[in-house]
């Protein structure tokens, strides 16, 4: 299995942009994932400019409007939302004490897991495989997550501003308890469903470690998540109804709790705790 030039390329360009982490650890998770997606997405462009489709540019314009649209998401909770850092703090350890062996083990899984999450359109660009119909699915998957993940974060902050003691449980939250996470997780499926017919043999493997780590990331996020809101609203009989009657990520799933499941290490995901 010999992975091509162009994918090391977007390797290095996920290093480069995710070792801000480096100036805040957390940030390798945060601001330097949805970053590096958007750069990843601008990347293609460029590299596979003499060989794009319709469908593959969409792809990647999608990429971008994702990645900015998180990364300045991310951004603007971590420098503006005084009332978000401190609730968190505590949280994580500071990043002063964290042993550099560490960061540079965050920096580059974290750099492996978004190059690998791209991977169904890079094969797709890279094999020449063009436009399918599975190209136009997977774009529509991937913006029904953006607008899914982006609804669930701005009711989420609205519902704060008026009661920011209260845990959330309106809008999309009626329906499953981490739609944020929903979202995400559509959103990739939707990147997955775009390089059917064009990813072959054993770059299913490269596909499979991109797909099965962010979910994997999703639900050890929701774990933390439900940890964190058990113990801030454990003691109030309506959240006890309401985790016990909403899905904690997959809507209509009758899956109410994660936090039992310790295979499901979250102690490096504040990031995606939103």
């Amino acid at each position: 299995m010999v992975l091509p030039m162009n994918f090391w390329l977007l390797f290095a360009v996920c290093m480069i942009v995710s070792a801000i982490g480096f100036k805040n650890y957390v940030w390798f998770i945060s601001l330097g994932y949805g970053f590096s997606i958007a750069a990843e997405g601008l990347a293609m462009l460029i590299l596979y400019r003499e060989g794009l489709s319709l469908g593959t540019i969409v792809c990647c314009l999608i990429f971008i409007a994702y990645g900015c649209r998180l990364g300045g998401y991310l951004a603007y909770r971590e420098f503006k939302m005084t009332s978000y850092n401190k609730n968190m703090k505590g949280e994580i350890k500071d990043g002063k004490t964290v042993p550099m062996g560490v960061k540079i083990a965050i920096w580059v899984t974290c750099a492996v897991l978004y190059v690998t999450q791209i991977a169904p359109v890079f094969y797709r660009l890279h094999n020449g495989s063009g436009t399918n119909v599975w190209t136009w699915i997977g774009a529509f998957v991937m913006l029904s997550g953006v607008v899914l993940e982006s609804a669930a974060d701005i009711q989420k902050n609205k519902a704060k501003k008026i009661n920011p003691r209260r845990f959330v449980d309106t809008g999309l939250y009626r329906i499953v308890r981490c739609p944020n996470y929903l979202g995400e997780m559509i959103f990739w499926t939707g990147v997955l469903i775009s390089g059917i017919g064009a990813v072959s043999g054993w770059q299913w493997i490269v596909v499979a470690i991109g797909y099965i780590g962010i979910i994997f990331v999703m639900f050890s996020g929701a774990r933390r998540l439900e940890i964190r809101q058990d113990k801030n609203y454990g003691s109030d009989p309506e959240y006890q109804k309401y985790v016990t009657t909403v899905p904690i990520l997959l809507p209509f799933i009758p899956l109410y709790s994660v936090k039992k499941h310790k295979w499901l290490v979250a102690e490096h995901k504040r990031v995606i705790v939103r």
